[in-house]
Formats: C-alpha cells, sequence, structure tokens
C-alpha cells in the first residue's frame, strides 16, 4: 500500500479526504504514507480513488460499491469537506442500483465477507438483510422451490401473500434466477436465514434453501479421507452442523432420502452427537416415507467391522414410535414392513453375523407390534439368511430363529417351514405342533359353526311354526267373531220381529176386552149374571135344575134354597 499512496498526490488527496488533510497539516511526506499502512481496501479499491482524487470518473459497480463506501468513509471524504465526494456517490449508487434489486443485493452482501466489521459499523449489513427480508416476504421462490409439493399449503389464506408474482418472472426470469444465498459464505449465510426465519417466511422455502446450501457445500463433494485437506474436512463438518442447527423441526418439510443424505454425510465427517441426533429426529418423525436403500447406512469408526450402521437405525425407531400419535395404523405397517424389507436385503450378505441379524430381526417384530400382522415376512428373512449362511451350526441356527413366532406364521407359511431342511430340528417339531393346534382349532370351530347353523335353524323354524299358529289362531278369531255378528243380526232381526208381534197383540187384545165388557155389563143389567163370573146364565140353569126328583147336584152336593135376600 506504501507504493499505492505515492500515485496520489498529497495535495489532492488531502482536497478529497478530510482525514489526509489534517495529516499534512505540519507532517511530511513520510508520516503521511503512514495513513495508507492499515488502509481497509484492497489495491483495486484504492486505485479508484486515486482516479477520483485526479477527477476522473469512477465506474461505480456492484462489486465494489462495498469497498468504496468503506475506504471513503475511513478517509473522510464527505460533502462537508468537498462538495460532490466520493462518500456520497457511492452510497447513493448503493441504495438505488443494489438496494432495489435482488440479484444486486446478493452480491454486494457476499463482498462483503473481507470486509465484514466495517460493513457492520457502517450499517451496510443490516441494510443487505432488511432488501432480502423484505424481497423474501414478497417472494419466497426466492430462496428455492420446496423439495415437496406444498400446493394444498399455497391455497390456505395465510400464504397467499407468498404465491411469486407471474408477471414479474415472465419479464424478469433472468433477474429472478441469477443469484441465490447458496453463493454467500457461511458466516454470512447464517444470520440470513436466522432473520428469514424471524419473519414468518414459510418454513418449507427455509428448507429448501438450506438443502441447497448443503447441497453445494457438502453433499456434491465425495469424501475421500485420503485425499481429503483437514481444512476441507473441516470446514465440511461445520457447514453439516449449521445446516442441521438452521433447519425447522416441523415434519415433512424435507423428502426422508434428503434427510438421510445428509445423516451420511455428518456420520462419515464425524459430526457432533448432537447435529447426527438432530437429523435421526427428523429422520424419525417421517420413517413411514422412507426406502429400504435410505436404511442402508454405513458404519463408520469403530463399528467398522459391521457394515450398517444397526445402532442408528435402532435410534430412529425409537424416534418414530416416541412421536407416533396412533392417528392410524397405516403408519405402523408401513415401518414393519419397511423394517421387514431392510431385513432381506442384508440377510443376503455372507458377511453379516449372526448376532447382527437378530439385532434387526428383534427390531423387525418391534416394528410389527399392534398390527395383527403375521410372521410370513420374517420367517422369508430367517430362510434367506440360512441360505446364504449354510455353515452355521445346530445352536447359532435356533439362536436365528428364536425371534420368529410360529403362531402367528400362515398356513403355507408352516407347511413350507415343515419341509424346510435349513431350520433347526426344534424348530420344526415346534411348527408341527403349532400347525397341529391350529388344525384342532380350525375344526372345533367349524364343528361350532355346524352346531350354532343347525341350533339356529331349529330356533328359526320352531319361530316359524308360532308364528303360523298365531296365524291360524288369528283366522279363527276372525271367523268367530264373524259368526257371532251375523247371530247378533239375526237375533236383533227376531227381536225386532217379535216386538212387533206384542204390539199388534197387545192392540187385538185390548179391542177384544172392551167389546166383552159392554156384553157382559148388558147381561149383568138385565139379569142374566150375578157376578162377573157367571156370564152364562142358560148353561147354568141347565145345571143347576136337575130332573125332577134328583136334589143333588153333580158334584155330589145336595140343592139347598138360596139365602134370603132382601
Amino acid at each position: 500500500m506504501k507504493e499505492m499512496s505515492k500515485r496520489v498526490c498529497n495535495e489532492l488527496l488531502a482536497a478529497k479526504s478530510a482525514k489526509a488533510a489534517a495529516l499534512l497539516v505540519g507532517n511530511s511526506q513520510e508520516d503521511l504514507s503512514l495513513l495508507f499502512q492499515d488502509i481497509p481496501a484492497d489495491p483495486e479499491t484504492f486505485e479508484l480513488v486515486a482516479r477520483f482524487c485526479y477527477g476522473f470518473e469512477v465506474q461505480i459497480s456492484t462489486e465494489n460499491v462495498v469497498s468504496l463506501i468503506c475506504l471513503a468513509n475511513y478517509l473522510e471524504m464527505t460533502e462537508s469537506h468537498s462538495a460532490n465526494n466520493l462518500l456520497r456517490k457511492s452510497l447513493t449508487f448503493f441504495e438505488q442500483r443494489v438496494l432495489s434489486s435482488w440479484n444486486e443485493t446478493v452480491k454486494a452482501f457476499r463482498m462483503m465477507e473481507s470486509i465484514l466489521h466495517q460493513a457492520l459499523d457502517l450499517g451496510l449489513v443490516d441494510a443487505c438483510l432488511e432488501s432480502i427480508i423484505q424481497k423474501v416476504l414478497a417472494d419466497p421462490h426466492l430462496l428455492g422451490e420446496p423439495a415437496q409439493n406444498t400446493e394444498n399449503d399455497c391455497d390456505s389464506e395465510d400464504n397467499e401473500r407468498f404465491r411469486p408474482n407471474v408477471r414479474r418472472r415472465l419479464f424478469a426470469t433472468t433477474d429472478w434466477q441469477s443469484e441465490d444465498l447458496t453463493m454467500l459464505s457461511l458466516q454470512l449465510y447464517k444470520p440470513t436465514i436466522r432473520a428469514i426465519k424471524q419473519h414468518r417466511v414459510p418454513s418449507e422455502y427455509i428448507s429448501a434453501s438450506i438443502f441447497q446450501y448443503a447441497r453445494k457445500w457438502v453433499l456434491s463433494s465425495s469424501i475421500d479421507e485420503e485425499n481429503m485437506s483437514i481444512y476441507k474436512r473441516n470446514s465440511m463438518r461445520e457447514i453439516i452442523e449449521a445446516v442441521e442447527r438452521l433447519l425447522p423441526n416441523e415434519k415433512g418439510l424435507l423428502p426422508s432420502t434428503s434427510l438421510f443424505e445428509m445423516l451420511r454425510f455428518a456420520i462419515a465427517l464425524e459430526a457432533s452427537s448432537d447435529c447426527r441426533n438432530g437429523f435421526e429426529i427428523r429422520i424419525g418423525k417421517q420413517l413411514d416415507q422412507a426406502m429400504v436403500k435410505d436404511l442402508l447406512i454405513p458404519s463408520q469408526g469403530y463399528a467398522k467391522e459391521v457394515r450398517y450402521d444397526i445402532e442408528s437405525i435402532r435410534r430412529i425407531l425409537k424416534h418414530f414410535y416416541s412421536n407416533y400419535n396412533g392417528s392410524s395404523i397405516s403408519g405402523l405397517i408401513t415401518v414393519a414392513e419397511l423394517i421387514e424389507k431392510l431385513l432381506a436385503e442384508v440377510a443376503s450378505d455372507r458377511d453379516l453375523k449372526a448376532e447382527t441379524f437378530v439385532s434387526l430381526a428383534e427390531m423387525s417384530v418391534a416394528a410389527s407390534l399392534g398390527t395383527h400382522r403375521n410372521s410370513d415376512g420374517i420367517y422369508r428373512d430367517i430362510d434367506i439368511y440360512l441360505d446364504k449362511h449354510r455353515y452355521l451350526t445346530e445352536m447359532e441356527r435356533e439362536e436365528v430363529c428364536r425371534v420368529l413366532d410360529c403362531q402367528k406364521m400362515s398356513h403355507d407359511a408352516c407347511e413350507h417351514a415343515a419341509k424346510n431342511e435349513r431350520l433347526p430340528l426344534r424348530f420344526v417339531v415346534q411348527v408341527l405342533f403349532i400347525a397341529q393346534l391350529q388344525l384342532r382349532n380350525t375344526i372345533t370351530k367349524e364343528m361350532q359353526c355346524v352346531d350354532n347353523k343347525l341350533r339356529n335353524e331349529n330356533v328359526e323354524e320352531e319361530m316359524e311354526n308360532e308364528v303360523k299358529k298365531v296365524g291360524s289362531g288369528e283366522e279363527e278369531v276372525k271367523t268367530e267373531m264373524k259368526l257371532m255378528s251375523s247371530k247378533v243380526m239375526e237375533l236383533e232381526r227376531e227381536c225386532h220381529m217379535m216386538k212387533e208381534e206384542i204390539i199388534s197383540g197387545c192392540s187385538s187384545q185390548r179391542a177384544k176386552k172392551g167389546k166383552t165388557s159392554i156384553w157382559k155389563e148388558m147381561k149383568r143389567k138385565i139379569g142374566c149374571m150375578s157376578s162377573i163370573h157367571h156370564y152364562n146364565c142358560q148353561s147354568k140353569k141347565k145345571k143347576l135344575y136337575p130332573k125332577h126328583g134328583d136334589t143333588s147336584l153333580p158334584c155330589g152336593r145336595k140343592l139347598e134354597a138360596p139365602a134370603f135376600t132382601p
């Protein structure tokens, strides 16, 4: 910088710089050169300042504006010292040309890394962060496309303002796609993401940017321990640990495959236990979305004699069950099938030890608990392992088969196991015994079903007979009611007729009675009757007077003289 200072005339520099003017008062050229020893600028920036002092037009750009602002501020090239000075020109360009554009803001922000302390003091870092946040809030796609489809989320009211402007994307495609935050150094990227997370930007876009950053700086590299320098390895470890801390904790923001990829690099780079555990927790929350190849995590360090990291898989399963809310059993079934497929994949590995296989099999059995699934999948995996490891002893084969529950095997699986020569003899006997019990239970259930069917048929027949009886009784009742009704009607007719006859008979009797009374009254008056009972005087006179000389009555009584009547 001392050689660069000789290119600028002291008087010209002092005319634009208040700090240089103060140092020239009573000082020599040699003392002025001390000003440029600790100057915060690179030679290219100082060259631009020198050209400005000589009156040439300075070409300010996004790449050099931050350095010019810092150097002009250090030299106190303000308007109070000289009109139309460099500091004002640089700040105007920064505000009007840089902060108004996403691309230019990111570029300028990236240039602040070498002079970060000066940029912080001048507020340039905060200005760039505020500009980035405002643009991300207006269009979160600037962070990158989400790794998974979030079409449903975009339809919600909260995310309506985060939809990209279609017209802007059509007419400013180059500006929208050319720059992204993954170009920033980790020193600048971390505060940027933290600031964005504080402003309620959707987590899926933040996760997309973080994963792109990890892919660019870590996942795209090949981990070669022999050729990789210690500096690069440490840098990649620092990045993967920072990525894990920055990732949001929501479920489903990234595919399980992406999380597994980052976990494998974290293990290979020997990242901190917190970093590895963080990835395992995120994977455990969505393990039902994983594939078999994702679970094939190579072992590292002291466990290299085991091909796969079994303990990591065990921890992931534990996190899955601890975060499972029990809303649907489909997730449990999916994970159980996943572990069975993993077991089938590793069972053909000739180097897989029996205890390692048993450990995986136990996890598979544990994953099937509560799903009411049969043990056919585990039996298939055991058969594959025994076929590829025929050198195992009888005791070792019994240990391998120990995890299999024969009572949950289907009939076809039991039939196959009974003829399987690879299985230990004790297990075959157990399978035959279980099959016999199942057959007996099946026959018993069928007999019970037949008895129940017959019993139900008898009950139904009895109920039908009762119904028929009730029906016939109802018919009889109806018939009786009809007969009674007809009899009642007949009685009513007879009563009516009798009533008419009685009425007509009474009328005739009254007529006869009236005539007899008149006749009797006439006879009584003329003396033919002594009383109302002696109405036929002619006949009675004949009876009262017998033949001459006979004084007895027909009844044996003698005739007496009538009593005196006055």
